[in-house]
């Protein structure tokens, strides 16, 4: 995977993208991370005809030399660098460097923004880098650790990382929470100061076990990982693997469950090496003719950092050593929603359902999306082959869409009086109710109505219930409700995946007070603009109303959906 990147360097560090895809100025600091990565797992300065040294100074050049809004790129070149050895006098790399650019490289190191998202995590690595190899006598690491946990003491009453609560209602949760602390760990193993990194692991140990304790439930039997929010697919893989295997390294999980872990690490490895790696080839498949992924991961960059995960995972294996002892999870039935953030103002969090008879495994995440017109962390059962959505897509994919004016409204985003419970013959139920209705651009629509919503879960019977009541007579211009039904890669894919049998998702709409009426299919297998991260999308099934609807004060408005989805794998 390396070798077939390391040509992509320029002269002058930058990095060619591949046709049809941008150039991201952070790239060259990925590129730098990855050869970095490689020279610590391996002690092999060239790569067939190619001079790791060079190609790494090349990119850590471009990088010190790009824009200062660049952190990211900055931070990555800063670890690549400091894979290569902590003092100046035996980096190799830092040998490579002219004077211009070390003295850049030491200015952009020190000029740091105050950030309370994952950025925080680079100026972390940006500090490790320049107390490490010698460029300030004072180390800022802790300081900045400290004010990294303040932030999620601020921003979240249990303890998740909020990526971007400045933005609408606030609480981002997603994939970028794990990140954090993947990266941050990685920058502390490379600390030149040992007791520091010694005194803050067990801060962050509080906070990144949550996410740890996330996993036995959050991964389903195929192997599949995180898969809501921002930047999933492959990332969301490779986040999860080096979280449990840091974890594994630093003894936070106990004798007892290690081996409940290392099953989970084999299903979500076999998953990412199936589904996400061309063996042919050697390159990681994000984007083609039948998946997509978010415009800022590119096929370039993925692989470089698909480079830096197997070389990291391959030196933490080699240090935890042993056998993997993995033990299959005993499965159960279960429906359980873990809170994110609680307050006065909103309620949000994470519902995980699993069944063990038709294997149906749901992730429905009520948070906010911080990236507008995208239906990636709407509050719908996600569970890719089952019930898809398109990436880059803003769909309103299993939950009604109402239409006031300029302003759509969709139940999700937030909740207040969240409960979750066991129903009638043995279902689980998921309830929340929004006082206010919010639009698709996550902003409160004070004054205008609330929405109640009960989700039932009972085997593979999922029932979506929404329950709309206005304040005043309103006009309600626009009622739409989505299906996507996609499939799994037909290359690049686990045998065991799930997809939808013949009887698809045998959908059926038990109240209608919207009058709403079925759309003819929508055929959209050709349309690049439909996508999902794990495979393509073949038809939108769409339930419209699409004439104005007086909407009065004291009537209920309800629109109940049962699925009863013909689930079956994808090699059979």
């Amino acid at each position: 995977m390396l070798g077939h990147n390391l040509e992509a360097i320029n002269e002058d560090g930058t990095v060619s993208p591949l046709e049809g895809e941008y150039d991201r100025p952070d790239v060259s600091g990925h590129a730098a991370l990855a050869i970095g990565e490689f020279y610590r797992a391996t002690g092999e300065a060239t790569l067939g005809e190619f001079d790791l040294i060079d190609r790494a100074a090349r990119c850590i050049t471009a990088q010190a030399f790009t824009d200062d809004e660049h952190e990211n790129g900055l931070a990555y070149a800063a670890l690549g660098l400091l894979s290569f050895g902590p003092a100046k006098d035996r980096n190799p790399v830092w040998e490579r460097l002219l004077d211009p650019t070390r003295e850049r490289l030491d200015r952009r190191l020190l000029a740091r923004s105050d950030y309370d998202n994952h950025f925080q995590a680079f100026n972390i690595a940006k500090a490790v880098t320049r107390f490490s190899m010698g460029l300030s006598k004072k180390d800022e690491t802790g300081r900045l650790i400290d004010r990294f946990v303040e932030r999620i003491r601020q921003h979240s009453s249990q303890g998740f990382c909020d990526d971007k609560p400045e933005y609408g209602i606030g609480g981002v949760f997603d994939i970028y929470g794990p990140m954090s602390f993947v990266f941050i760990r990685q920058a502390l193993q490379l600390h030149a100061n040992i007791h520091l990194r010694d005194r803050k692991l067990p801060t962050l140990r509080t906070y990144a076990e949550k996410y740890l304790r996330l996993l036995p439930d959050l991964v389903r039997q195929d192997g599949m990982g995180w898969i809501y929010g921002r930047g999933i697919g492959a990332y969301g893989q490779m986040h999860c693997i080096s979280i449990i295997l840091q974890s594994i390294r630093d003894g936070w999980i106990g004798e007892d469950q290690l081996p409940l872990y290392y099953d989970i690490l084999r299903r979500l490895f076999q998953f990412f090496f199936m589904t996400f790696l061309d063996q042919e080839q050697g390159y990681l498949v994000i984007r083609d003719a039948e998946r997509n992924t978010i415009p800022a991961h590119t096929s370039r960059m993925a692989d470089y950092d698909g480079t830096r995960y197997l070389c990291q995972w391959s030196r933490l294996a080699r240090s935890i050593g042993g056998s993997m002892n993995a033990k299959p999870q005993q499965l159960r039935t279960t429906g359980r929603f873990v809170v994110f953030d609680k307050c006065n103002k909103k309620e949000q969090g994470l519902f995980i359902y699993q069944d063990t008879d038709s294997g149906l495994h749901v992730q429905l995440p009520l948070c906010a999306s911080g990236d507008p017109g995208i239906s990636d962390s709407l509050a719908f059962p996600h569970c890719p082959g089952v019930f898809d959505w398109p990436v880059n897509r803003g769909l309103p994919i299993l939950i009604p869409q109402l239409t006031f004016g300029e302003n759509k409204v969709v139940p999700a985003f937030y909740g207040k009086h969240c409960v979750t419970g066991l129903g009638l013959r043995r279902s689980f139920y998921f309830r929340y109710e929004q006082p206010e209705l919010i639009t698709t651009d996550e902003k409160i629509l004070n004054g205008v109505g609330s929405v109640k919503v009960a989700w039932n879960f009972m085997k593979n019977q999922v029932t979506g219930d929404f329950i709309f009541t206005v304040k005043n007579q309103i006009q309600m211009d626009e009622m739409r409700y989505v299906l996507a039904i996609g499939s799994p890669h037909s290359r690049f894919r686990v045998g065991t995946t799930f997809t939808l049998g013949n009887e698809g998702l045998r959908c059926k709409v038990i109240r209608d007070d919207f009058q709403a009426v079925w759309q003819e299919t929508e055929v959209v297998t050709n349309d690049p603009e439909y996508r999902t991260y794990y495979g393509n999308l073949h038809y939108l099934q769409i339930l419209l109303r699409d004439h104005p609807l007086i909407m009065r004060p004291g009537r209920q408005y309800r629109l109940t959906v049962r699925f009863e989805p013909d689930i079956t794998f994808a090699d059979g």
